[in-house]
């Protein structure tokens, strides 16, 4: 396949370069591109470096993070030490912060890797604060994906993990390797190994009623209604928040000004690529106007979501706005794919929140907003 640079591993090169550089948490999905863009920087970098990586451990100890940083020491002054699946180190934290503050005289320079983002994010937090900076990666977009070949229509369907792109023509293989070297790595290895759950089974249940439900608005009371044992609302909470932690899916909250409205609503279920809409349905009923419409709406929502503001979706009675995000201004985002639908919602919405910024994404301006979503938003803002 052929080799991308992607635009995190310059960002990361900028980062290592600097004369007193913070460790480097790479963050984001299983199959991405991650380990390949650290190893790519690296190569660019004239320094010495040594990468592990404790993916294949059974149960890494906290004495084989220090004897790897010992072996570390070695290497010239400004090294660089690589760390990947870091979250597999039992008190990894731990041992970071004693050898980064008492074992550094060669000021050597850290790059951690993970795929599960809460309980990195959580330990950086409790033991490094102030010693790191995030570099969040995320699913390949259109842009990206169409330099290996895939199509834009090819991308609607079944876009986001590079590694399924040689399959793309053979249906069956697609599938097979979405569920068993993504979804399966993930379930397995970011969440029920590291989040011990009592019923495995009704979480995969869960996991498959949802994908169900691109892009719309399911209440809570539904979703526990087709679970087949018993549950409650904070338990499918709960295993939303994984499958946000594990970067698959994410449920939005309803805009609104009152806190209390918002943590009340029902969520709107955001797949982070079209992939986690398809792999495990036939991929023909996706060329239907409706469900393309809906892999579409998931396009944009991805793109957003990777924004630093907070994104919502909006529904009154029928009039309903696809995402609301908000920064240091609210944005309206209505998306024209051409699936039919009850047309007014950004009309109603623009009503009740005038200092909104109304904007519509449809095809012919996708690529653009693709390429820069917060210019682009500006763009409509009429911030020059």
């Amino acid at each position: 396949m052929k080799e991308i640079s992607r635009a995190f591993t310059h960002e990361l090169k900028a980062r290592l370069g600097e004369s007193s550089a913070l460790i480097q948490a790479v963050l984001g999905p299983r199959q991405v591109g991650k380990t390949t863009g650290v190893k790519q920087c690296l190569a660019h970098l004239r320094t010495k470096s040594l990468y592990v990586s404790a993916d294949d451990l059974l149960s890494p100890q906290p004495e084989w993070l220090l004897a790897q940083w010992q072996k570390a020491l070695l290497l010239p002054p400004g090294s660089v030490v690589v760390i990947d699946e870091v979250q597999k180190i039992d008190r990894w934290q731990e041992v970071l912060k004693l050898v980064w503050d008492n074992q550094n005289p060669k000021r050597l320079r850290v790059v951690v890797l993970g795929s599960s983002s809460f309980e990195i994010q959580q330990r950086l937090k409790e033991s490094l604060a102030g010693r790191y900076e995030i570099l969040s990666v995320r699913h390949w977009n259109a842009a990206e994906s169409a330099k290996l070949g895939v199509s834009f229509d090819q991308f609607c369907v079944q876009g986001g993990y590079p590694g399924s792109y040689r399959f793309v023509k053979n249906a069956s293989r697609w599938q097979a390797y979405l569920r068993d070297a993504i979804i399966e790595n993930v379930l397995n290895k970011d969440i029920f190994r590291l989040r011990p759950l009592s019923k495995p089974v009704l979480f995969r249940q869960f996991l498959e009623i949802i994908r169900a439900y691109p892009c719309q608005e399911i209440s809570y009371t539904k979703l526990l209604g087709q679970l087949q044992d018993r549950g409650n609302v904070e338990l499918v909470k709960h295993y939303l928040f994984l499958l946000e932690c594990a970067y698959l899916y994410k449920g939005l909250e309803k805009f609104s000004r009152k806190e209390h409205l918002k943590k009340g609503s029902s969520p709107k279920i955001l797949p982070l690529c079209p992939a986690l809409c398809t792999y495990a349905g036939g991929l023909k009923a996706w060329s239907e106007p409706e469900n393309r419409g809906r892999l579409f709406e998931v396009m944009v929502g991805a793109v957003l979501n990777q924004l630093p503001g907070r994104l919502y979706y909006w529904r009154e009675g029928t009039d309903e706005v696809d995402y609301v995000y908000e920064a240091d201004r609210t944005f309206a985002i209505e998306v024209k794919s051409g699936r039919s639908r009850r047309a007014g919602g950004l009309t109603t919405f623009m009503a009740r929140y005038p200092d909104a910024i109304p904007v519509v994404v449809d095809i012919e301006s996708y690529q653009r907003f693709e390429a820069d979503p917060e210019g682009f938003l500006a763009l409509m803002a009429g911030v020059r």
